[in-house]
């Protein structure tokens, strides 16, 4: 049986919780901080997408044909998780909330923006983090 690769996410949950200790040690007038708030929002960007990925095929066996699931788009998918007894109501609005601010950053780069994702990230890592150990080995259908 085939089991859910939750690799990359972990990877990428690694990188961007150490790219935002690196950032917070850096001065926000600096080179390094200049490095590192894209390299987070980045991270950041891939995670999101991942996620969402990665739990489709999760409730897969929730449905009556694969089909079903993946005709779910991303914010549905979330709340079929809460329905289906994977996250919480409280994780499925942090994580609609997480989508929301990615959508706006795929948009505008700007500081401000970057700012805002950044506040939002610690959070996020815990998020990230547990959704992808959740996830770890679920079966394939």
């Amino acid at each position: 049986m085939t089991t859910l690769n939750t690799s990359l996410p972990i990877r990428c949950t690694l990188a961007l919780d150490r790219a935002l200790v690196l950032l917070r040690q850096s001065q926000p007038d600096s080179v390094d901080y200049e490095l590192y708030r894209p390299a987070c929002v980045k991270e950041f960007e891939i995670i999101i997408e991942q996620a969402g990925k990665l739990l489709k095929k999760a409730l897969r066996p929730c449905y009556a044909s694969p089909r079903q699931a993946d005709a779910l788009v991303y914010k549905d998918i979330f709340r079929a998780a809460t329905q289906h007894g994977l996250l919480s109501p409280d994780e499925v609005e942090r994580w609609l909330s997480y989508r929301d601010n990615r959508n706006t950053t795929a948009h505008d780069y700007g500081v401000g923006f970057a700012e805002a994702t950044v506040k939002l990230l610690p959070q996020f890592v815990t998020d990230a983090t547990a959704l992808a150990h959740l996830l770890q080995g679920k079966p394939l259908v």
